[in-house]
C-alpha cells in the first residue's frame, strides 16, 4: 500500500506569533523550489494560528507555503458555552486548520483526559471535517510490565468507539511511547515497527484489512534528523509527529528530507 508520509511539527507551548513568522520565513526560504512526496503539517500554539494562517494563505503565498497544512494542538469536545480557556472546532476552522492533535500523552497525563473525552473530541473534530491526529502510547512501566499491547488496544478501541468507516479514512494515528517523548530516548526502529504493526492489526480487526492498509501511522518520541531515515524506512511507519526537533527550521527540514526524498 502506497501511503503518503506525514510529518507534523508539534510546537507545544513554544513560538508565539512573532517567532512563528520568523520560523516560517526561514523554513520557506530553505524549501523554495522543492517539493516533497510527503505532507507537511505545523501545529503551533492557539495564539499563533492566526499568524500561521495569514502567511500560508495570503494572496501572494508561494506554492511551498500553500502546501503546508495547519493543525491545532487540541480542541474542545463542546461547540460553545461556559468552558473557560477552551477552543471549539468551529473556531479552529476560521484559521484554515486542517488537522487537530487529540489524545497527546501530555493531555492525558497532565490534564487527565480519558479515553472517553478523547473519543468525544475525535467525533467533534470529524463533525467539523477536521482530521484528527490521534495519539496513543504506553509508559515505560506499562511496557516493562508486558502491557504494551493491552494499553494500545484499549486506547485504540475506546478512542475510536463509534467512529464510522468513512471517518476512519480521515484519521491519522500517532504512536508515541511516553517514555521517549522529550527524553532524548528513542524507541529502536524494531520496537517502533513492532508497535506500529500491532496498531495496524488492531485497526484491521475493527475496520477491516483495507482500511488498516490505508491508515497512516506516525511515530513520535525524540525524532531527530539523525534517526528519521531509519525510522521512516520501517514498512508500517508513515511519518513522524515531532516535538523539540521541529522548533528549529533546519532541524525540521532535515527530518523531512531524511524521511522522504525531495522531488525537484
Amino acid at each position: 500500500m502506497n501511503r503518503k508520509p506525514i510529518f507534523a511539527a508539534n510546537w507545544k507551548m513554544n513560538l508565539g506569533p512573532s517567532a512563528t513568522e520568523d520560523f516560517l520565513k526561514s523554513f520557506l526560504s530553505k524549501t523554495q523550489g522543492q517539493a516533497f512526496p510527503a505532507e507537511i503539517v505545523i501545529a503551533p500554539p492557539f495564539v499563533s494560528l492566526a499568524k500561521l494562517a495569514d502567511i500560508l494563505h495570503s494572496p501572494g503565498a508561494s506554492k511551498e507555503a500553500q502546501a503546508i497544512q495547519i493543525a491545532a494542538q487540541n480542541c474542545s469536545q463542546f461547540d460553545s458555552g461556559a468552558y473557560t480557556g477552551e477552543v471549539s472546532v468551529l473556531m479552529l476552522r476560521e484559521f484554515f486548520v486542517h488537522y487537530v492533535i487529540i489524545g497527546h500523552s501530555e493531555r492525558r497525563a497532565i490534564y487527565g483526559e480519558t479515553d472517553a473525552i478523547i473519543n468525544a473530541k475525535i467525533h467533534k473534530a470529524r463533525e467539523a471535517n477536521l482530521k484528527p491526529i490521534f495519539c496513543i502510547g504506553e509508559t515505560l512501566a506499562q511496557r516493562e510490565a508486558g502491557q504494551l499491547e493491552t494499553v494500545l488496544r484499549t486506547q485504540i478501541t475506546e478512542g475510536l468507539k463509534g467512529v464510522s468507516d468513512k471517518d476512519m479514512a480521515e484519521i491519522v494515528i500517532a504512536y508515541e511511547p511516553v517514555w521517549a517523548i522529550g527524553t532524548g530516548v528513542t524507541a529502536t526502529s524494531q520496537q517502533a515497527q513492532d508497535a506500529h504493526a500491532f496498531v495496524r492489526s488492531v485497526v484491521a480487526g475493527l475496520y477491516g484489512a483495507d482500511s488498516a492498509a490505508k491508515l497512516r501511522i506516525q511515530y513520535g518520541g525524540s525524532v531527530k534528523p539523525g534517526n528519521a531515515a531509519e525510522l521512516m524506512a520501517c514498512p508500517d511507519i508513515d511519518g513522524a509527529l515531532i516535538g523539540g526537533a521541529a522548533l528549529e527550521p533546519q532541524s525540521f527540514l532535515e527530518i523531512i528530507r531524511n524521511g522522504s526524498n525531495p522531488v525537484s
